[in-house]
């Protein structure tokens, strides 16, 4: 990836140079620099905000209510995960905030629960995997977790928020019907593919 941001870089730079716009390639990357920082100043109060929230919501408890409710839905989507497997609750953590909407909290949680399923050895078929191979568990965990089911977008929010949007929450019910039928989709083909 860092090559491919170079070369666009060494690619824009060459063509400023050869059309005479190098001034405004360099006036370019200014602006840029100067609204990536705001935009970062105003996702960090977003998500210092959405953070704070989700804490309030640990700590009365509506997360481990939450965790109870979506229990059927994890013992469906991960049949050969123990209940007692310590992904479990990383897995509903991540779920859960991705369907808030706090990607950033989501990821801390998604990143533990792989490491959790990997160094766990899962029975599959009656043959034990290998630990360089993902298991079914792995993949629709991942898959979910990228299909990413939102209630809230609250990054889309703040982007059209940050650039003058004059009704940013308007994504809010299109975003709903993409990201449930992405899920839907990702967790239909998972399923075929485990029964495999």
């Amino acid at each position: 990836l860092n090559y491919i941001w170079a070369l666009m870089i060494v690619c824009g730079v060459i063509y400023g140079l050869l059309t005479g716009n190098i001034e405004k390639v360099g006036n370019g990357a200014i602006d840029s620099a100067a609204e990536a920082v705001k935009l970062c100043i105003t996702m960090t109060g977003i998500m210092s905000m959405w953070m704070g929230f989700m804490e309030s919501a640990k700590s009365s408890g509506l997360i481990a209510k939450a965790e109870k409710g979506l229990e059927p839905v994890i013992c469906w989507l991960f049949p050969n995960l123990p209940k007692e497997h310590p992904a479990r609750s990383h897995i509903t953590t991540n779920i859960i905030a991705n369907i808030l909407g706090l990607g950033w909290a989501a990821t801390p949680a998604g990143l533990k629960a792989m490491e959790e399923l990997s160094n766990t050895p899962v029975l599959q078929k009656g043959k034990r995997m290998s630990s360089h191979i993902a298991t079914n568990e792995m993949c629709t965990f991942l898959v979910v977790n990228i299909s990413s089911l939102q209630l809230i977008p609250v990054n889309i929010i703040a982007y059209r928020s940050q650039y003058g949007s004059a009704n940013p929450a308007s994504i809010v019910a299109p975003a709903i019907i993409a990201t449930t039928v992405s899920t839907l989709v990702g967790i239909i083909y998972c399923k075929i593919k485990c029964k495999v």
